[in-house]
């Protein structure tokens, strides 16, 4: 695995070094991929994340961490046979899909995540998720990108991130999201679906 990490880190620097096999990347998400994260990695349904326009760097970390077993879930399963290569190139298939967002229809509990999103709340110690994750929810190349994802899949992330059945990148989601109320769960995850980054 440092070998992995190693072509990652330099993936960060040097992308050019990496001619993504996009052809692979491709035929592998027409066998494994779309069945829960569609073609163009909208998300066949709202327990699986959408991948669209996610950072390529995180999307081939997280296979990384399902490979390795850092990460726990059914991915671990679908990830145990891909190559650096592959995973890396996945990344890249993703990252160039067009983001989308969901409509939100309560409007009132939205404006609750808001707050909780750019403001946080002072009185539990819950900083803002902007910090860290950006003003339009656009995340960077170790965070991810949290606009227009499912509302659903959110707020199980956030619930595993606070009793840390989230078994990587847990260690300050876990501070965070430990003190988050499951009306603060609910408000901030419709939030978030209806964002889409600016000038996306």
């Amino acid at each position: 695995m440092r070998l992995l990490y190693f072509a990652l880190s330099l993936a960060l620097t040097a992308p050019a070094l990496f001619a993504a096999d996009l052809e692979r990347a491709k035929e592998i998400v027409e066998n494994k991929c779309h069945h829960c994260h569609g073609r163009d990695g909208e998300g066949s349904s709202a327990i699986y994340p959408r991948l669209a326009a996610q950072h390529e760097e995180y999307i081939a970390k997280q296979l990384a961490d399902f490979k390795s077993g850092r990460r726990k879930g059914t991915m671990n399963e679908m990830a145990a046979d891909l190559s650096e290569e592959e995973m890396i190139a996945l990344g890249q298939y993703f990252a160039a899909k067009p983001p989308r967002s969901h409509r939100i229809r309560d409007q009132e509990l939205a404006a609750v995540g808001y707050y909780i999103y750019h403001k946080g709340n002072k009185f539990s110690d819950v900083p803002a998720c902007e910090t860290c994750h950006g003003s339009q929810g656009e995340g960077t190349i170790q965070l991810p990108r949290l606009a227009g994802q499912h509302k659903r899949y959110l707020a199980d992330q956030l619930r595993n991130f606070g009793n840390r059945t989230r078994s990587n990148d847990n260690a300050i989601m876990h501070s965070v999201a430990s003190r988050l109320t499951e009306l603060e769960i609910e408000a901030v995850s419709l939030y978030v679906s209806g964002m889409v980054p600016s000038g996306e």
